[in-house]
């Protein structure tokens, strides 16, 4: 299964020159806890990096900066990683976790933004298929025990 077929196709952007209070802004309306900063190269939607709640606290409450003045640009993560939407959904989570990274923007062959996976998003996944291995021992353990009594 590639990180395509399961990632989230809503993604929440900004640009680069908005405040970080908008991105504070958004992230309570949307209920996310990061935002991709994104421009547009050669017509496409692409990522150059991304702001988290985290972010938001560390770098401009805690040290009492104005949040109305600085922009997410200047507190952006320097350098985003991305990964194409045709990328098998283990190896993004092995990328996910080799980079430290709880989100990874998903992009198409031209480098545009099509998506995200969230920490959230694989663990989410990885469980149902747990617990989808878990019915099919259950099963088989009914199953001998109707042919075999």
């Amino acid at each position: 299964m590639s990180v395509g077929e399961i990632c989230n196709r809503e993604v929440i952007t900004i640009q680069r020159d908005e405040t970080v209070l908008e991105a504070a802004k958004l992230m309570r309306q949307y209920h996310v806890g990061a935002v991709i900063v994104t421009d547009k190269l050669d017509g496409r939607t692409a990522p150059v990096g991304i702001v988290t709640d985290r972010d938001l606290v560390v770098e401009v409450l805690a040290t009492e900066l104005d949040e109305t003045v600085i922009t997410v640009g200047d507190i952006m993560a320097p350098e985003v990683f991305t990964v194409k939407e045709s990328t098998a959904t283990y190896e993004a989570i092995e990328f996910m976790r080799r980079k430290t990274i709880r989100r990874l923007p998903i992009v198409d062959e031209s480098g545009e933004l099509v998506g995200i996976l969230t920490l959230d998003d694989a663990l989410e996944l990885l469980s149902e298929e747990l617990l989808n291995l878990s019915k099919l021992v259950r099963y088989e353990q009914k199953k001998e025990s109707r042919h075999r009594p």
